[in-house]
């Protein structure tokens, strides 16, 4: 199983409305086909009244085995199905990779 279905499997445990897992590797110096930079969007009730801080070590946790291995960089946008419904703009594009440069 490639890393993004695993990921996309352990999220699932959240019971999301909405789930997109996008592998950004390309995005960046990697070797081709790598899969190591991922922008995960999730939609669930288990949210609510939960702080950002809080919804991130959800998603740590379920996914620690990758964080500790394959996985470089996890882009989260997590939302509740009202904030999901109510908000203004799309979730923010990633930024562009500056391959390793400090300029």
């Amino acid at each position: 199983m490639s890393i993004q279905a695993t990921i996309e499997h352990k999220l699932k445990a959240l019971e999301p409305t909405e789930l997109v897992v996008e592998n950004e590797s390309h995005m960046h110096s990697v070797p081709p086909n790598s899969e190591t930079h991922f922008k995960v969007t999730l939609v669930s009730e288990r949210f609510s009244g939960l702080m950002p801080v809080k919804r991130h070590q959800q998603i740590y946790s379920l996914l620690a085995d990758e964080l500790s291995g394959p996985v470089h960089a996890l882009a989260l946008h997590l939302y509740t199905p009202g904030e999901w419904d109510s908000r203004s703009a799309p979730r923010p594009d990633s930024p562009n990779c500056m391959g390793g440069s400090r300029s």
